[in-house]
């Protein structure tokens, strides 16, 4: 899959999901106060943080797509981990503002009863946020784009906190006020997860943490399986975006020309932007095969 096309995949996953969360943030308001539902209208106000979520989702795809340049030769995609950070962020600080107004609400027993329209309102954001969150994550995994996973683990908290809005709702409906804002309560807790693990995930990028076990011995086959190649002395990885940049150093014959060392070398880089098209760059090292060597580095 060629860059722009990464790119545009993931502009069209967040424009579609950036309309419909539109159209829900208005139907749960409206349901949430016409319906005299709380869940629901905490709901809604939650969509409309979700602004913000895809907002800063769309600058930073916009940012990362460009290109390196002199001030940034590795490129731009780190953007997108910094979009997580924000969606993360947001996603904490909704659960804090329901937490509070639903403890608010048990403690004073400001209950109130919900119409149907709050009900139904509930359920079909639920089907609405799932299939967004599908939609979003099956692309988002294809092209290992953090942001556009993050964008997608914010609509299936959506989903979750739906189901339990709907619970809630359907209680208070039948005449157990207090299950409104004991279900928005619970629902923050599992909010809370959701923006943990969106954070942990965008910060291991940030700090250049190491692609996973399975992504680094596939590099490592494929690049010992090139003839010429003795042995792959050290391999590191680090994410930029929806790109991962390898380091490899590779054990050669020492009496090998550096022409032919030099070919090997990219006959390797080749096959790895074959096999692998979340690859961004790789930088090859060549160190003589059976000779001590000193590996020089202050980190």
């Amino acid at each position: 899959m060629q860059r722009e096309e990464r790119f545009g995949q993931a502009d069209r996953i967040l424009k579609i999901g950036f309309w419909v969360n539109v159209l829900l943030m208005t139907m749960k308001l409206l349901a949430g106060h016409f319906g005299r539902s709380e869940a629901v209208f905490a709901d809604g106000v939650e969509s409309a943080c979700d602004f913000v979520a895809i907002l800063s989702t769309m600058i930073a795809l916009n940012v990362g797509r460009k290109p390196f340049d002199e001030k940034h030769p590795y490129g731009h995609g780190k953007a997108e981990s910094l979009a997580a950070i924000i969606v993360a962020l947001v996603i904490v600080v909704t659960g804090l503002g329901i937490l509070v107004k639903a403890m608010h609400s048990i403690v004073d027993r400001s209950f109130q009863s919900p119409d149907l329209l709050a009900v139904l309102a509930a359920v079909a954001t639920i089907v609405i946020k799932e299939w967004l969150y599908r939609f979003s994550v099956t692309t988002g995994r294809q092209i290992e784009s953090p942001a556009l996973l993050a964008v997608a683990k914010d609509h299936r908290k959506d989903a979750v906190t739906s189901v339990a809005t709907l619970i809630g709702v359907t209680g208070a409906f039948f005449g157990i006020g207090i299950m409104d804002p004991l279900a928005a309560g619970l629902t923050s807790f599992f909010i809370f997860y959701i923006g943990y693990e969106t954070f942990k995930g965008a910060v291991h990028d940030l700090m250049d943490g190491q692609p996973s076990i399975d992504f680094i011995q596939s590099l490592i086959t494929l690049a010992e399986g090139v003839d010429g190649v003795e042995h792959v002395h050290e391999i590191r990885g680090r994410r930029s975006g929806q790109f991962i940049i390898v380091d490899l150093k590779l054990d050669m014959d020492p009496d090998m020309t550096v022409r032919r060392s030099h070919e090997i070398a990219t006959r390797v880089k080749r096959l790895i932007f074959e096999r692998f098209p979340n690859v961004g760059d790789v930088m090859i090292h060549i160190n003589p095969h059976d000779e001590e060597h000193e590996d020089l580095i202050r980190l």
